[in-house]
């Protein structure tokens, strides 16, 4: 393997100082002609020189790196962020170390220290299923010198950069579109005994039903992890009642009633009508597909990196939080019983 070429041997070449082409070299400002600007560069290309970032670092004190610390890697939808975060990011001209915490509050507190001792510029971090009443995550984050960005899951308390959609109006919307059509039992599938966006998602389908001027039955309000094994388990509670529609707050969450519904001999849309969350790529491999709230991962990556990038040029600002709307998208999970019973009286 051939030896790296360094700043003082592309200088000896040129015949000028090492100081000298490295200004030229980082397009930084400085008296040098173009032919001799020309010249460095086209040594520079012929030698393949690669930059030393680890000492450019210890000049410019920035090491060009990000992290992201997410709570399952294997979720389509923290996959999908942390792929879109990272294109993002390296637009930016910074590498983005991905990290995942298995959705525990000590793993957030230990991968946080981890990033930070690694010389991360700042950090985008989706807190753990636990971390909104953990302490000792909120103390140290309190007291962070380093830019972070909070993504889709937040401490409500904590004053810094955030972008989360609304989950109580997809919640809301799911649950309406569902009494649109027809339907009046409807089962929800959700995570709210330990996450506030499964908490804000119950909110807003509690507030579609009461808003038709039905009480809750809470019976109807089944508890899953964003697991697709949990939501297989979960989903008996759904079997045993009378459900004719379910309101599934994860795509995973989706994926285990499915898979319970398909030993059971049972189908989406013709047992159960189905809204999903997320709206991933996934579903487009199911038959009938899908009808799901979507988060835009896109747009999610976007503003967290625009807030990123914000808060780098200027630490001082104030922080700055952004609620993104989500979408229904619908498709074919959803049968309509408000037609069956126009078909049944005609």
């Amino acid at each position: 393997m051939a030896n790296k070429v360094t700043l003082k041997q592309i200088a000896r070449e040129v015949g000028l100082s090492p100081a000298s082409v490295s200004l030229v070299l980082n397009n930084r400002p400085c008296r040098i002609s173009e032919e001799n600007r020309r010249r460095i560069k086209e040594v520079a290309s012929r030698e393949h020189y690669i930059p030393n970032q680890i000492a450019r670092s210890l000049v410019t004190q920035q090491s060009k790196t990000l992290g992201l610390i997410v709570p399952n890697i294997e979720s389509r939808f923290f996959s999908s962020l942390a792929k879109n975060l990272e294109q993002r990011c390296r637009a930016e001209g910074y590498a983005l170390f991905i990290t995942n915490s298995d959705g525990l509050a000590e793993n957030d507190l230990e991968l946080l220290n981890l990033l930070v001792t690694r010389g991360v510029d700042g950090l985008f971090l989706v807190v753990s299923d636990e971390a909104p009443d953990d302490r000792a995550l909120f103390d140290e984050l309190s007291s962070l010198t380093i830019p972070y960005v909070m993504v889709d899951r937040v401490m409500d308390e904590l004053p810094c950069d955030k972008v989360m959609f609304d989950h109580e109006l997809g919640g809301y919307m799911a649950t309406r579109y569902l009494l649109q059509q027809g339907h009046r039992r409807i089962a929800c599938m959700v995570n709210a005994a330990k996450t506030v966006t499964g908490r804000k998602r119950l909110s807003g389908y509690l507030r579609a039903l009461r808003e038709s001027g039905m009480e809750p039955d809470l019976s109807l309000v089944v508890e899953s992890e964003y697991y697709i094994s949990s939501a297989y388990e979960a989903a008996e509670h759904v079997l045993a009642s009378d459900a004719t529609a379910v309101f599934a707050s994860s795509d995973n969450i989706t994926l285990g009633l499915l898979k319970r519904l398909h030993e059971n001999g049972q189908r989406v849309p013709r047992d159960y009508s189905l809204v999903s969350y997320d709206n991933s790529a996934a579903d487009a491999l199911f038959e009938p597909s899908l009808t799901s709230i979507e988060q835009n991962v896109s747009e999610l990556s976007h503003h967290a990196v625009r807030l990123m990038m914000r808060r780098l040029g200027n630490p001082g600002i104030e922080p700055v939080e952004r609620v993104l709307k989500p979408h229904l998208v619908i498709k074919e999970s959803v049968a309509s019983l408000a037609d069956d019973r126009a078909r049944m009286l005609a």
